[in-house]
């Protein structure tokens, strides 16, 4: 089957793009050929690349502070005269791949594209393509979106209800809200690895990544694997770590800033530098894929950096699941965690073993962190039991047995 994938953004390291990319690899182990519209792609994937359809697009970005911002109750007409040339690029890419599935990644939930998620709607009625939505994060569980001008459209577009369209989502909350507020039942499809793979761990190219960033093999790195935006919590790192009061300790942070602006990395340094805490904003040598960069040195995967961590940071506040926890269990790394809503429900009862801070960092806490980094040969058996666990829940093989009943009876005759 010809699979389509659309979104806003399918490049990266965002928690979408990596889904999607884990989605396709087992689209692909299961005999299905995929293909990606987005207006922004990574380098060389079959698709179409549509630069109107992203959320930072001009008029996405004009129409989205009109209904969230000013209120503005005019805005409806705009929204559909730019949702009808929107059609344009979407048509184009069912026609030029010859789509049989679409694959709608996050379109539907958070309405940063206010007219895409329309075009999207009205080109599954008109044509009857079946569908899915995979919806990570409601707008709804956003507070920037509850307030709008629009709050009829958003019940009907984020998410619609069509005969032909499936929906699934990425955790249990997700699935109940969906069910209470627009009577839309749901499959929960978690984030995955490839557990079947082993870890990629030191080579040639990732050996020196301590001494790049300036640590030494006696220092402890301490891994915040994540976007740097408020809802990251990084804050609590570094109360951690100014708990811990070592030399050794220093967190890294190793994704870019500024998808929501640049004050929360000011106001983190900041806080570092008051707490005495040794903080490295590394995301100009860490990038989603292995380069040389413009001045000759080498920039890392993120995968690069995980080998090298002696505890990573998870101090999340809120999470649509948890990308970069799965990764840490992937990797056999220990962590401390946040108890976020997701992580309390849908991770926690299954039986990882994690340092838990409750949105305040404790004293033991603190003492666990420490045993953990002054005795790292004791956290092998911790990490291997978390590992079994991810493999058991959050395989590529869980996965293909969740989207099977979404293809049909193809999906059944080539499930791996």
């Amino acid at each position: 089957m010809r699979i389509g994938f659309i979104s806003t953004r399918l490049a990266g390291t965002d928690g979408v793009s990596l889904e999607t990319a884990k989605l396709a690899a087992v689209l692909q182990q299961m005999g299905h050929e995929s293909f990606y519209c987005a207006g922004e792609l990574d380098d060389h994937v079959p698709g179409l690349l549509a630069p109107e359809l992203h959320f930072r697009d001009a008029t996405a970005v004009n129409l989205g502070e009109r209904a969230f911002l000013r209120g503005d109750t005019a805005v409806l007409p705009d929204i559909a005269k730019r949702a009808r040339q929107l059609k344009k690029p979407l048509r184009q890419f069912l026609s030029d791949y010859q789509i049989e599935y679409l694959i709608i990644q996050n379109a539907f939930a958070i309405p940063m594209q206010l007219p895409l998620a329309q075009a999207l709607a009205e080109i599954l009625a008109e044509t009857g393509l079946p569908a899915l939505a995979h919806n990570h994060d409601f707008y709804w569980e956003r507070e920037r979106f509850r307030h709008s001008s629009i709050p009829a459209f958003l019940d009907t577009y984020f998410p619609p209800k069509l005969p032909n369209l499936r929906h699934a989502v990425i955790n249990s909350a997700a699935q109940r809200d969906l069910k209470a507020r627009r009577g839309i039942d749901s499959i929960l499809i978690p984030n995955v690895f490839n557990f079947a793979t082993p870890a990629p761990g030191m080579d040639d190219y990732n050996r020196d990544f301590r001494q790049v960033i300036g640590l030494s093999d006696d220092d402890w790195l301490i891994l915040q694997p994540t976007r740097v935006i408020p809802r990251k919590g990084i804050e609590l790192a570094i109360a951690l770590l100014a708990r811990l009061n070592d030399p050794r300790a220093k967190l890294v942070m190793t994704h870019h800033a500024g998808d929501e602006g640049l004050d929360y990395l000011h106001r983190l340094q900041t806080m570092a530098k008051q707490s005495g805490v040794d903080l490295r904003y590394v995301a100009d040598r860490v990038d989603d894929v292995r380069r040389m960069g413009e001045d000759g040195c080498k920039i890392y995967a993120l995968w690069d950096t995980y080998p090298h961590a002696d505890l990573v940071a998870y101090p999340s506040l809120y999470e649509g699941f948890g990308n970069a926890l799965i990764e840490t269990i992937y990797f056999r790394k220990p962590a401390f965690v946040n108890r976020y809503a997701v992580y309390a429900e849908d991770i926690a009862p299954l039986g990882f073993q994690f340092v838990e801070l409750d949105r305040a960092v404790t004293d033991e806490a603190v003492t666990a962190v420490r045993h953990i980094l002054h005795h790292p040969a004791e956290t092998a058996v911790m990490v291997e039991h978390n590992y079994q666990l991810g493999q058991q829940h959050f395989s590529y093989e869980t996965l293909a047995r969740l989207l099977t009943p979404f293809l049909g009876d193809e999906g059944e005759r080539t499930a791996v």
